[in-house]
């Protein structure tokens, strides 16, 4: 794993937590089963970052795995589902979106106390600074190019043809995201926040009329991408919130560091850095796509803002309840407010 630029914080493993352990007789078991030329577990480590589904390094005389579990505790409906992580990043094997080979799924809460699957470890580096500060222009130039042509090539994907016909609901993605977060937002609330409850009653009122379906990442970024030396995707992580949805909601997501870090604002700066523009990136996906993001950008900024606020209230409230699987966790929730005011003066610069 890359630990550098203080990423020894979120990268690598450590000992398993004391409220996340679990039935490990259990996985030897299942692996005995199931993951026949495996040989025996000889160690079982938990990754530091994340905050959602503990994650953990199972180390086995033959290779190394990765576990991805639901939390133990109360849980949101609908949220942790492993099971359609599951069926996404095994559906994507052979298509053009690098993703770990998955040896199977547990449902059976019996086995080590939650439903779990185990996919292949990938052996790379996972950075943590959008700046690359340790890079070159032209690595940084390569990482971002090799991030974009992934997202890219994940929207242009026929989600029939892989076996995702009934992984969501076709159509209204945004609608209906809009109304998940909403819930999961109220669900997981620790304070009033104005901005918050301004989007809520704004956004169903301002969807832009401009539908499409693709499979997408939901959470693409850079953090939950693996890349080899030579800085090309060995395989993209995290699919907890994939679905059918909307390919520019997606994408606009996956850009909102444009909006957030002040380097990336500054033109000057990305020209000598070697990562793009806003504009540029932008107009890098529109290149392999050919879709037309220009009318309705903003929008989904506002949306989008909107969501990571929603996301992020969720990990207060797992602070709250005693279930999020990271200490770091705590340190997130601060930025829901400036978040929620941010997507808030979005709507009055634009639409007011």
């Amino acid at each position: 794993m890359d630990t550098s630029n203080n990423d020894e914080i979120f990268s690598g493993t450590k000992k398993v937590a004391e409220n996340l352990k679990f039935n490990e007789a259990g996985l030897k078991e299942w692996f005995g089963d199931c993951i026949h030329d495996a040989g025996n577990i000889i160690k079982i480590e938990q990754f530091k970052g994340g905050q959602s589904n503990p994650t953990y390094k199972i180390s086995t005389e033959k290779k190394e795995f990765v576990l991805r579990r639901k939390p133990p505790g109360i849980l949101l409906p609908s949220a942790h589902a492993v099971d359609r992580e599951y069926k996404v990043i095994t559906a994507l094997h052979d298509t053009k979106v690098p993703v770990p080979k998955t040896y199977g799924l547990c449902e059976d809460e019996d086995v080590i106390g939650t439903a779990f699957f185990v996919m292949d470890f990938l052996d790379g580096n996972i950075y943590w600074d959008l700046l690359l500060e340790d890079k070159s222009p032209q690595e940084r130039k390569d990482i971002y190019f090799n991030k974009n042509r992934v997202i890219a090539e994940l929207h242009k994907i026929d989600y029939k043809s892989v076996g995702l016909s009934e992984y969501g609901k076709p159509g209204n993605y945004v609608a209906r995201q809009v109304s998940r977060w909403t819930k999961q937002y109220l669900a997981s609330e620790t304070q009033k926040i104005e901005a918050m409850n301004n989007l809520i009653d704004w956004l169903p009122a301002n969807l832009p009329d401009d539908d499409e379906t693709c499979i997408v990442h939901g959470d693409y970024r850079l953090d939950n991408m693996v890349f080899n030396s030579e800085n090309g995707v060995m395989g993209v992580l995290d699919w907890e919130l994939s679905t059918l949805g909307h390919p520019i909601a997606d994408f606009n997501y996956h850009c909102i560091s444009w909006r957030n870090i002040p380097e990336l604002q500054d033109e000057k700066f990305c020209k000598e850095s070697g990562i793009p523009t806003e504009k540029e990136y932008r107009e890098m996906y529109s290149e392999i796509t050919g879709r037309d993001l220009s009318a309705n950008w903003e929008f989904y900024f506002i949306f989008n803002i909107f969501k990571l606020a929603g996301i992020l209230q969720g990990i207060v409230g797992r602070v709250r309840d005693g279930t999020a699987a990271s200490k770091h966790a705590e340190n997130r929730g601060s930025q829901v407010v400036p978040l929620a005011e941010t997507a808030w003066s979005l709507v009055e610069q634009n639409y007011k």
